[in-house]
């Protein structure tokens, strides 16, 4: 069996390929990333090691060359450029016969008012009209995205949102690597859409944990979409970024990742990480 991971030196694509070696031999997985200098220590650990660039389909043939069980990681960039990137890496893997396609999409992609689910869409449905036998793993929100309110939190400032009383289903990305790498390895679920959603919680829900975490109360500042984005401006985000970061605000308040699924819990064989544990962890590393 050969296994491939794209993006597999990202956030979560390196964290999956550390899972996916507890279970398999390091000659059975192979990875394709653009930069292979990024992935040496992968190498040095016996990985096959590939090059393969989403923006040149040439290099995703020899990149998929062989591989049965593929799992494409979304990429970064805007709607239009991911939907031509998963085309592109689709239409090599049917090229090159792979038996299994694993895709991270997005919570509820389908019928998602969230600015982020068109990529996710356009690209469930160009696996799905390959014919292979796929998994999608929707998911909803990493709790490694809040890093930034962390660390202003740290530094004084208050929790600043404009997602009123929207719910979101925050988790790890290490239990996302987990149940990623478990789908991809099972042949057994009797499903092909994974809602990964963590236990639901707002805004203000997760302020009151953090405050428990930091022995501390954390000021929670709510504020309407334009003042977000004058705050956005004044932390640094490039005026570009701002109707992003806005709109995932929107989305959140809209009620795009409020999703109910214990389907998490199914494919990693036990409870998400506790939101209390989960911030500990993550304030540790900063």
């Amino acid at each position: 069996m050969k296994y491939l991971v794209t993006g597999a030196t990202g956030k979560l694509g390196s964290k999956i390929v550390d899972e996916l070696l507890k279970s398999v031999p390091a000659s059975e997985l192979a990875v394709s990333v653009r930069n292979l200098e990024k992935a040496e220590a992968l190498k040095s650990k016996g990985v096959d090691v590939r090059h393969g660039d989403f923006d040149k389909p040439e290099t995703l043939d020899e990149a998929f060359k062989d591989v049965e069980r593929l799992l494409i990681i979304s990429t970064d960039g805007d709607n239009e450029t991911r939907i031509r990137q998963h085309a592109n890496a689709v239409e090599a893997a049917e090229r090159a016969g792979v038996s299994f396609i694993a895709y991270t999409s997005l919570a509820d992609a389908t019928d998602s008012q969230n600015l982020m689910a068109p990529p996710h869409v356009e690209t469930e449905g160009a696996i799905e009209r390959t014919g292979i036998p796929h998994a999608f793993l929707r998911n909803n929100w990493y709790l490694e995205n809040e890093l930034g309110n962390i660390q202003g939190v740290l530094a004084g400032a208050p929790w600043v949102t404009a997602a009123r009383d929207g719910k979101v289903g925050w988790a790890l990305q290490e239990d996302y690597a987990e149940a990623i790498a478990n789908v991809l390895l099972a042949d057994d679920f009797e499903q092909d859409i994974f809602e990964l959603s963590g236990p639901l919680h707002t805004q203000a829900e997760l302020v009151e944990v953090l405050s428990d975490v930091l022995g501390r109360e954390v000021a929670l500042q709510e504020v309407s979409a334009e003042a977000y984005a004058d705050v956005m401006r004044g932390a640094g985000v490039p005026e570009e970024a701002i109707p992003i970061v806005v709109g995932i605000q929107d989305s959140i308040r809209n009620g795009s990742l409020e999703v109910e699924s214990n389907d998490f819990e199914l494919v990693l064989g036990r409870p998400v990480t506790p939101l209390r544990e989960a911030l500990d962890k993550l304030i540790a590393t900063l």
